[in-house]
């Protein structure tokens, strides 16, 4: 079998504006289009810094209502660094304390639709 890359996940949101801006603004990511697709549709797709995995921010599937993307994890090399910048620009994270488990450490946090998603710093393997 030929498969080698995770190369894309459909985020569902309602504002693709409001989503947009969050993670360029808030999460760092780095637009790579925001393009008309059809009547009334645009493909919005960011991608994480240093990342070969991107993300589509997407309202036209009836079965993944916004909010419904949950456990997502993105990585950093720095739990505790991330954490305070991404607090500083207003990320909210559901845990008090880093939670700590046999493949890293982590806090969870929702984006303004409710997707949830973790910031963990992966363990030595």
């Amino acid at each position: 079998m030929a498969l080698t890359n995770l190369n894309l996940v459909s985020v569902p949101v309602s504002d693709q504006d409001r989503a947009k801006h969050f993670y360029a603004e808030v999460l760092g990511f780095t637009v790579l289009m925001d393009n008309p697709m059809g009547e009334n549709m645009r493909w919005v797709m960011l991608q994480p810094p240093g990342a070969s995995t991107k993300i589509t921010l997407v309202t036209w599937f009836p079965t993944m209502p916004a909010g419904s993307l949950k456990g997502s994890v993105l990585s950093c090399d720095d739990l505790e660094s991330t954490l305070r910048e991404l607090a500083h620009r207003g990320v909210t994270f559901h845990e008090q304390e880093i939670r700590q488990a046999p493949w890293g450490r982590w806090k969870s946090f929702d984006d303004p639709d409710g997707n949830g998603w973790i910031v963990q710093q992966d363990a030595a393997f």
